[in-house]
């Protein structure tokens, strides 16, 4: 192993330059001052052109015009799949897939799942003293899970993301939940088309050139359950040789930012974007993304995998000299 001769405030100087660089060069000379909006499908030409090389988000304002967009509801659920089991994530605060304190220590914490027929779900939406229900398995549900809804889908709207990821989604997810529901703010290695169906939802962005400036604490994984007397605990989970099993979040809220912790995160270049019922919204791989909804909200979500190419690699290096992804 090398060792280099340069001492290490001068080290942590030239890191701080180099990600002020990274900032100011991606704020200048390519990140937009919105994210682009259009009112019709893209060519496939125009998307890879336009926004897929850029890895620029891109909202598309009512640009699906699929069957489900009129049809889906309760009441519709309710006529066509009421006694339909479901598997539904369970929170006591709406955040399945965040970060949560229990007895003074922070953790990582996944929601309890449950089957329960459809109709159920509905009512509990509409009992606020109940946990937060979530259809949320992200596990290519909407196939597995509901393949009566797909006669209201005409994937052929999708032959535009298709033809440029040459390839088929990996998932295709249906999400339905009320307001409380909140998905922490983090990332993925999937090109996003997220389409809200009914409601809106608000978003929250965040480009992948500003891993600097966006904390990362590493937690215990955990999972909620709900005791013998109805409230919610949170119960540590442990590998098969009884050590904590680890993983890496994001340690700020958004909605509630502690920059007196994290100072870099107000240099964050940030977008607030609403989708309404047809929107169509890109979400490049990598982008930070935060989401809050509204009552009763339905949406799909379509992942392909992203492609681990050049400007990956230099991703996590800028991932590495921040001293995450370890």
């Amino acid at each position: 192993m090398k060792v280099y001769s340069v001492n290490l405030q001068q080290m942590d100087k030239t890191l701080e330059d180099a990600f002020s660089v990274l900032n100011e060069e991606s704020r200048d000379l390519f990140l937009p001052r919105n994210i682009p909006e259009m009112f019709e499908i893209p060519s496939a030409m125009e998307f890879l052109r336009d926004n897929v090389s850029k890895n620029i988000p891109l909202v598309i304002r009512e640009g699906c015009k699929w069957p489900c967009i009129e049809k889906w509801s309760s009441q519709y659920f309710i006529e066509t799949m009421a006694n339909k089991p479901v598997k539904v994530a369970l929170t006591p605060n709406g955040y399945a897939d965040g970060i949560a304190e229990w007895k003074g220590i922070e953790y990582f914490v996944m929601p309890e799942e449950k089957i329960m027929p459809m109709e159920q779900f509905l009512d509990n939406l509409l009992n606020k003293s109940n946990p937060v229900n979530y259809i949320q398995t992200q596990n290519n549900n909407l196939i597995h899970d509901f393949p009566e809804l797909l006669a209201d889908i005409d994937d052929s709207m999708l032959n535009f993301a298709k033809e440029v990821f040459n390839k088929s989604p990996d998932a295709a997810n249906f999400w339905m939940g009320d307001e409380r529901a909140v998905t922490s703010m983090h990332k993925d290695p999937y090109e996003n088309i997220y389409i809200v169906v009914s409601g809106y939802k608000d978003f929250i962005l965040i480009p992948p050139t500003d891993v600097p400036n966006v904390p990362r604490k590493k937690y215990q994984s955990a999972i909620y359950k709900t005791n013998k007397n109805g409230a919610m605990d949170i119960e540590p989970i442990f590998d098969d040789n009884k050590k904590p099993i680890v993983l890496e979040w994001v340690s700020i809220d958004p909605l509630k930012p502690d920059l007196e912790e994290y100072p870099a995160y107000e240099e964050a270049i940030k977008y607030e974007i609403r989708l309404n019922p047809g929107d169509i919204l890109y979400l490049p791989s990598l982008w930070y993304h935060h989401v809050r909804q509204s009552h009763k909200n339905i949406s799909l979500n379509f992942w392909y995998d992203m492609d681990y190419d050049a400007r990956y690699c230099y991703y996590k290096m800028v991932e590495k000299l921040c001293g995450y992804g370890g």
